[in-house]
């Protein structure tokens, strides 16, 4: 004779499973390493940008004319007051320019759209612009002292950021692509089709709790 009390009837319908969490930042582990190396890439992108900044800056050229450091423009004239905002104008235009394109690259990796992609891509740009400067600076400074008490002497005027808010103008750029993109989207998962929204996969037939039975059956 059986023991009703040792079995259970089958169980009543469950609520579809839901994973917790974030949803732009479900699956962010994968999307942190991803993270990672986009800004590691777009700080070497940097540099290549310093070099283009070096060579399309304005410059004047001088000669030292006195022992004192005095100095003429090379060939006459006069310097052209907008010369050094020149060198932030170039820079912004490079920067900001590489901020819409890594914007617009960034959103369409569609497995990797999230919080962790657009922080990643601000933070990548920041240190692109910190590295293109830097670079610049270094490879573009000004005449040393010597250089200015050697009479003859042809010196060049340092390339350098008069503004640093400059510096911000390519994380601004590529961050709002990607939010313009984000709101045209008008999809919660971005288009990313999050995991975490996909049906569970069915319960086996054993080792699941659907299998009907919670304890022995005893055999009559």
């Amino acid at each position: 004779m059986s023991s009703p009390d040792l079995l259970t009837g089958p169980p009543g319908p469950r609520p579809p499973a839901t994973r917790s969490g974030v949803p732009g930042l479900r699956g962010s582990r994968d999307d942190v390493r991803g993270g990672v190396l986009v800004v590691l890439v777009l700080a070497v992108v940097g540099l290549g940008v310093g070099l283009l900044w070096l060579w399309l800056a304005p410059r004047a050229d001088f000669t030292v004319t006195s022992a004192d450091g005095a100095v003429e423009v090379t060939g006459g004239g006069l310097v052209d007051p907008e010369l050094f905002m020149g060198d932030d104008g170039v820079y912004v235009l490079l920067l900001g320019g590489l901020g819409l394109l890594v914007g617009l690259v960034g959103w369409t990796r569609v497995r990797r759209r999230g919080v962790v992609t657009l922080v990643s891509l601000a933070a990548g740009m920041l240190a692109a612009s910190l590295t293109a400067w830097q670079l610049g600076a270094v490879l573009g400074r000004g005449p040393s002292r010597t250089d200015l008490t050697t009479v003859g002497r042809q010196v060049t005027t340092a390339l350098d950021l008069n503004m640093l808010a400059s510096l911000a103008v390519g994380p601004f750029a590529a961050v709002l692509v990607y939010l313009v993109a984000t709101v045209l989207a008008g999809r919660d998962d971005l288009g990313r089709g999050d995991p975490a929204t996909e049906p569970a996969p069915a319960a086996g037939p054993t080792g699941s709790p659907s299998a009907g039975l919670v304890g022995p059956a005893v055999p009559e």
